[in-house]
């Protein structure tokens, strides 16, 4: 074979070789295409589920709170927008706003829960709980409300702290609206002794209190309050302060010294 022919089959090995490499790059772009495409119509249709699932839960939510706004027996503070434990004498007062779906509230109250407690129950502290809908604002839903309502149903029952922590013991996660279930909240009620009752039940069922927690929703939104859960004691935030962490310990020693 002449130089001229080796030569000749060796170009066209090349260009053989070129045009395969083309017609690789050219299916890897037309395969990148049609899974960008895919991609793209699943996202849409999660922007177009998660939109339908937000608004039928605002629609939900405005309809649970159409009715008079009725505070729960001993409400307490401004306009009565707080539910206390403690006795009033307490020189101290720990304001917390929370939100029952909310996952750091949580972490707070499984934090905090036991010196909180036991400074309640020594009467050197007094809690005001406000109760906001977070969450329900956020993704949508209505088990912020549905569980703030019940909250206040148990403290129509005198049964308010041990349904909160249980409550907060048993929050499903962020994206499960479960508390929306009045089933699932009364059935948490049955872990209280005495609260699983006929007229637990009826004001859960009811909603008796859902206008009084959107009230409290918006003056949480008044307030300008960046998240839950806000913790001020005696008017002062001590949960924000990332140069100087609350810890359980900080907290009864500020309750301690404020008693003298």
């Amino acid at each position: 074979m002449s130089e001229k022919n080796r030569e000749g089959k060796r170009t066209a090995r090349e260009r053989l070789a070129v045009e395969r490499e083309r017609q690789k790059a050219r299916d890897r772009r037309r395969r990148t295409l049609l899974v960008s495409a895919a991609v793209v119509g699943v996202l849409a249709l999660a922007t177009v589920g998660g939109l339908l699932a937000a608004n039928a839960g605002d629609d939900d939510k405005k309809k649970d709170a159409s009715g008079p706004v009725v505070a729960p027996t001993g409400a307490a503070g401004k306009d009565k927008l707080a539910i206390q434990s403690g006795k009033d004498g307490a020189k101290s007062t720990l304001t917390v706003w929370e939100d029952f779906r909310c996952p750091a509230c949580k972490q707070f109250e499984d934090g905090y829960r036991s010196t909180i407690n036991d400074l309640v129950d020594k009467g050197r502290l007094k809690v005001q709980y406000h109760l906001a809908t977070l969450i329900d604002d956020n993704m949508g839903g209505s088990g912020s409300l549905r569980a703030a309502n019940a909250a206040a149903c148990s403290q129509d029952a005198g049964k308010f702290a041990p349904y909160h922590d249980v409550l907060f013991q048993n929050q499903p996660m962020e994206t499960d609206d479960a508390f929306a279930d009045n089933d699932k909240l009364i059935e948490l009620a049955g872990k209280v002794e005495g609260l699983d009752t006929a007229p637990f039940k009826k004001c859960v069922t009811d909603g008796t209190h859902n206008s009084w927690v959107t009230k409290s929703d918006k003056a949480f939104e008044d307030a300008g309050l960046r998240g839950t859960p806000t913790v001020l004691l005696d008017g002062k935030n001590i949960f924000e302060d990332q140069k100087n962490p609350l810890t359980p310990d900080k907290l009864k020693a500020a309750v301690e010294k404020a008693n003298g």
